[in-house]
Parts: C-alpha cells; sequence; structure tokens
C-alpha cells in the first residue's frame, strides 16, 4: 500500500480531520457511533456469512455449507454457487426496490405539478420536450399538460411486463448493446416486473441454479437503470433544473450554531426543496430573528444534500453539504442541527439518543423511514409538500429555542471547496456542444480513459473514505478522468478532489484538458442515482464513434461499495459491459463457480466484468491497463 494510504490510515477512523474531532467528542459524551459498532462486531463475524454459504429462508436452517466437512448442500439439496447468488440477488432486489420507490415519488411530483398542486414549476421546459420527443409524446401542448402525460407514462413504465415492452430501454439504451441482451434473455422489463419475477424466483425450492439467478440480477439491474433512475432524474431536472457547474462549499465547518439549521437527509430532494424556497423569504428569516437566531438555514445531508447541491447555488439560505452517511452521527453531535429531516436510506437506527444528546428534533417526511425514537411524521404527498415545508420551519424554530444556550456547540472549522453540478449537458457545453473534443484528447492520449466512481462508504476495507480518496488519486495522476457519484462522490467533494486546486494533482495530460476547460480531474456528476444519467453520457460517446459499450477505454469503481443499492448498480455495470471494480469482496467467496462466472466467464457474455482489490494503487493499475488494452484494440497510442 502506497505512503499516502499509510499517513490517513494508522490510529484513524476517518480520512477526514473533521469526523477525527467530533468522534472525540462523542466518545467523551459516551454515545454509541458507527465507528466503535464496526469495531465490536468485526470481533464476531462468521465465516459462513462472509462467503455467502449461509442461507435462512426456511425452516430447515439455518444450513451452512463447508466444502471442507463435506456438507456441500443446503438440506433443500442447493449448492453453494447458487446459495450465495441468491443472497445477492435478494439484495439487488432491495436496491431496485427503494430506487423504483423514488422514482414513484418523482413521476407523481411531477404529474401533481402539471396539475398545480405542489409549490412547485416546471424549470427546465426544454428537457421537459426532450423526454417527450424521446417517449413518444406529443410535444403541440400545454407545459402542465406534457408534464402530466410524462408523469404517467414514466409511472407505467415501471410496471412494463414482456408483452408491451418498455419505451425507455429502446430510447435510451446503447444501439449495439440491445441485441446483446436480446441474445442473452436479460433484455429488461419495467423494475416493478422484474423485482416481481426476481423474488418469487427466490423461494425456496424455485430457483436452484446459480446461472440463471445471476441473469436474473443482470436483467434487475438494466430495468433498474432505464425504467427509475433515468426517469427520476430527468423529472428532477425538469422540475429543479438541469445541474450546471458551480461552487459550492462541503464539510462539517459549514454549520453555524446561531442559526436555525435544517437538515435533509436521504435522497428524494421534494421537501428540501420546497422548504428552502419558503427559507428564503423574508418572513420566515424574520421569524427566526424573532426567536434569537442570526436566520434560517437549509443544510443538505448526504445524496439529498447533494440533489440540492447540484442544482442550487449557495446563499444565506443554502449553505451546502456536510458529507456522506458516516457523517451523520459527527454532525448531529456538532450540537447545531435543530431539524434531521428523513427520507429514504441512510437514515441510521441509534441517532435517536444523539437528538436527545444534542437537542435535535428528527422528522420522517417518508413512510418507510421509521427509527426509534421518532416523534414527528409527516409522509410526503406532492399536494402536501407546502404543508411539511410549514411545519419543519416551525418545529426548527421551536427546537432553536431550546437548543440556544443548553447544548454547547462544537463546530470544526473545516470547510472545504467542491464544483458540483455536472451532467451530460454541462460537459457538452464545456465542449463546445460536441462530442469530437473529448474524443480527440482520448485519441491523442491527454486523457487516457473515463472512470465513472459510484461508490457509498464504507469501514470493511479501511478508515471512512481512504481507499475512495486514494483510488481517485492515483486514477487522476495517470490521466484518467473521473466522474463521480454517491457517497463516494461526497468523500471526494470533502477531500478536495472536485476543485481546481486538485488539477494540480492530475497527470500532464489530464491537467492541461482540465486547465484548458477550468473543470477539475473529478466531475460530481452526483448522486447514486446518477449512474443513469453516467451511462448517458457514455451510451453518447459510444454511439457517436458507432462501437459497443466493451469497446470504450472505460471503467467503473465502487472502492467502498456497502449496501443494496450498490449490488444493483454494479451488476447493472456488467450488463453494460463495463469493467466493474469493487471493493470490498462481496460476499460470494465461498462460491468458486459464481466467482468465476462474474470476474471471468461473464466478459464472454456481456463484455462487462467484475474486478476485485482493495489496494488503492493496485486497483490504479489494473484499471489502467484495461484502458490501456483498449486503446490498443481501438488503434489509439
Amino acid at each position: 500500500m502506497t505512503e499516502t494510504v499509510l499517513e490517513r490510515t494508522e490510529g484513524r477512523v476517518s480520512y477526514h480531520d473533521s469526523v477525527e474531532e467530533m468522534l472525540k467528542r462523542i466518545r467523551d459524551d459516551g454515545l454509541t457511533n458507527v465507528f466503535d459498532r464496526w469495531s465490536a462486531q468485526e470481533k464476531l463475524r462468521c465465516k459462513f456469512c462472509l462467503q455467502g454459504l449461509s442461507c435462512q429462508l426456511c425452516t430447515h436452517g439455518p444450513c451452512r455449507i463447508n466444502e471442507k466437512a463435506e456438507v456441500t448442500r443446503g438440506v433443500c439439496g442447493i449448492e453453494g454457487d447458487a446459495m450465495a447468488m441468491r443472497n445477492l440477488l435478494m439484495r439487488n432486489i432491495m436496491g431496485a426496490g427503494t430506487y423504483s420507490h423514488h422514482a414513484y415519488q418523482a413521476f407523481r411530483t411531477l404529474k401533481s405539478t402539471g396539475e398545480g398542486k405542489t409549490p412547485f414549476s416546471i424549470a427546465d421546459a426544454d428537457k421537459l420536450k426532450w423526454m417527450c420527443e424521446k417517449t413518444g409524446i406529443d410535444t403541440n401542448q400545454d407545459l402542465n399538460r406534457m408534464a402530466i402525460q410524462l408523469g404517467d407514462f414514466l409511472e407505467e413504465e415501471l410496471h412494463k411486463d414482456y408483452d408491451s415492452p418498455s419505451r425507455m430501454v429502446e430510447a435510451f439504451a446503447p444501439q449495439k448493446r440491445k441485441q446483446v441482451w436480446r441474445d442473452l434473455a436479460i433484455y429488461p422489463a419495467g423494475v416493478v416486473y422484474e423485482i416481481q419475477d426476481a423474488i418469487a424466483s427466490c423461494l425456496t425450492n424455485v430457483d436452484g441454479d446459480y446461472i440463471s439467478l445471476a441473469k436474473r440480477a443482470l436483467r434487475l439491474g438494466l430495468a433498474t437503470i432505464y425504467t427509475a433512475q433515468i426517469g427520476l432524474e430527468m423529472v428532477q431536472d425538469i422540475l429543479f433544473g438541469t445541474p450546471m457547474p458551480h461552487e459550492t462549499n462541503v464539510d462539517l465547518g459549514i454549520m453555524d450554531p446561531d442559526y436555525v439549521n435544517i437538515v435533509f437527509n436521504g435522497h428524494q430532494p421534494w421537501v428540501g426543496v420546497a422548504t428552502m424556497l419558503k427559507a428564503r423569504t423574508p418572513e420566515v428569516q424574520a421569524r427566526a430573528k424573532a426567536a434569537g437566531a442570526k436566520g434560517l438555514r437549509i443544510v443538505g445531508s448526504i445524496e439529498t444534500g447533494q440533489e440540492l447541491l447540484q442544482r442550487y447555488d449557495m446563499d444565506d439560505i443554502f449553505v451546502g453539504l456536510m458529507g456522506n452517511w458516516l457523517s451523520i452521527e459527527p454532525l448531529l453531535a456538532t450540537g447545531t442541527v435543530d431539524v434531521f429531516t428523513m427520507e429514504e436510506n441512510c437514515s441510521p437506527p441509534a441517532i435517536g439518543r444523539y437528538a436527545d444528546k444534542y437537542q435535535v428534533t428528527m422528522v420522517s417526511v417518508n413512510d418507510i423511514v421509521r427509527i426509534p425514537g421518532l416523534r414527528h411524521t409527516y409522509d410526503y404527498k406532492p399536494p402536501e409538500a407546502d404543508f411539511i415545508a410549514d411545519k419543519l420551519i416551525e418545529l426548527g424554530i421551536e427546537n432553536f429555542k431550546k437548543r440556544k444556550g443548553a447544548v454547547k456547540p462544537l463546530v470544526p472549522q473545516i470547510t472545504q471547496k467542491a464544483i458540483a453540478g455536472f451532467s451530460t449537458e454541462a460537459v457538452l457545453k464545456a465542449l463546445g456542444n460536441s462530442l469530437d473534443p473529448l474524443v480527440d484528447v482520448i485519441s491523442k492520449g491527454s486523457i487516457k480513459g473515463v472512470v465513472a466512481l459510484v461508490s457509498c462508504s464504507t469501514l470493511r476495507n479501511g478508515p471512512q473514505d481512504q481507499v475512495t480518496v486514494n483510488v481517485a488519486k492515483e486514477l487522476i495522476k495517470r490521466d484518467i478522468l473521473i466522474v463521480s457519484a454517491g457517497c463516494g462522490n461526497h468523500a471526494l467533494e470533502v477531500a478536495g478532489l472536485c476543485n481546481m486546486d486538485a488539477v494540480s494533482l492530475a497527470g500532464r495530460g489530464l491537467r492541461s484538458v482540465c486547465e484548458g476547460l477550468n473543470v477539475p480531474p473529478v466531475l460530481s456528476f452526483g448522486t447514486c442515482t446518477d449512474t443513469g444519467r453516467i451511462s448517458m453520457l457514455v451510451t453518447a460517446l459510444a454511439d457517436h464513434l458507432g462501437v459497443d459499450i466493451p469497446d470504450l477505454p472505460i471503467a467503473v469503481t465502487a472502492p467502498e461499495w456497502m449496501e443494496q443499492k450498490a449490488t444493483i448498480d454494479g451488476f447493472f455495470a456488467v450488463a453494460y459491459g463495463a469493467y466493474t471494480h469493487l471493493s470490498p469482496t462481496p460476499f460470494i467467496t465461498g462460491a468458486p463457480n459464481l466467482v468465476k462466472l462474474l470476474t471471468e466467464s461473464v466478459e464472454h457474455l456481456t463484455g462487462g466484468k467484475v474486478a476485485l482489490g482493495d489496494d488503492p494503487e493496485q486497483i490504479a493499475i489494473d484499471i489502467e491497463r484495461h484502458i490501456m488494452d483498449k486503446r490498443k484494440k481501438l488503434g489509439l497510442s
């Protein structure tokens, strides 16, 4: 491992100094925390679970497979490869289900907005018309009518079966991929249909073939991107504006205890935007000041924060992004949060203790989020966005009165600049609305290739974000451009790799391109739902060149994947035809045939495969080798 990594791991739990500082307070205050819980759980790990060879589906279990003890099958007769793949597929189903839940909320919000029932409006009319053109909806009508029809269409796409194939797949999938997927029988239907099919196959004594289960996972991954993710991000662009680059602030230092601070945590921006619009009115700011505060502010946490960050400039009201999910407990421990608003993931179940200790009002605005100690729930329905925003502001002001003077604040004086707001449109604009300049710099070797870093943040392979940050440093040093999304993106923003100072860390070729275009070497593409947005850029590049996705000098890395959304994104990437690096190693090591399928054999089928490894330098070396091989096959230097 490189010296750079060792500098940031010795005796640390996080790459970020702000988190290290707050952990001292958390421990002094006697609170449970994610870092110490990790250490305690590490003493109890079961090797059968780590290898994927444990099953608890039926009353004959738990079954465990041990080749050395000649226990090679579960009671039902299932072998280890199928057991491990079935476990992995069920995680994929949870990820796909969460993405489709987000998509459903997006589509009905668009429809309600067209009906005049929300505080939102059509921010990007051109994108609305473009989406309608792509999906066959009449554009010679009122914008609101188009919004209603597009919302209905996208919701119907979630449920498409094989009798009426998805128009979203036809509209957005790479031209050369479609026949590949048909030949492999992984051409997808709608995500809800694929979830139903996949979970039914996981029932005891239904599908016990690891190859069949793996194909279901690939198909589910494709369905998730094309019938959920792409649609939901395009809808959010339509409602709140397509991201364009702008400078923002990140890290815990953005917090100010003298303000009423309402934090939005999760993945869905609806209530956050509604509250921010209200917070920008003189009336709300006057109410906060009357309570003794300097004003009322909106703070972004994890993916909801990134959704706001991508589309809105910072001002005195919206002050930036605090970081990723492993920084939530340190954020609450600053003693500056008045309302912690939760929707979708990640809302750690133990934060109720933090709310009590540091006088925080916890509120769920999504009916899938419930944690111990939660007292306020205003589950989102589009017509109620204004009402919920009013309640959050009211709760925030009341909490400030209780918090001020009762809780001693402790805020790390650390902030970082980041350039957020990249999108396919933003990249094309920087290139003069043509992909030719990008093709040119790749052809010349100034940029060797492009890597999508789409990741979570986990403690399994070391301190928070250290693998992610150091993989990124190693890649840009090798003249490889990064587009980043997810909690890994927040890590890179907080670490300073998404601003112009990071250009000095890039190789000579990439540095010259970044300086010429005035962009950093890591382009912040947003959240994990922006996997679909990234695929749109790659698809455009492949179609522009008339090649298939596996021919391109690209790769995907998830250097700290953690949970179910990551696994479904990973299977999409493999089906899409991309070299897909994962760290830490998934829980399938006890299934040698499955490991071979995912790391070797599948490349002959889809052109993509899984690569493993935890050392940042070696990860980058392997990715560079893959990219150089693709360049050679394209006849590039």
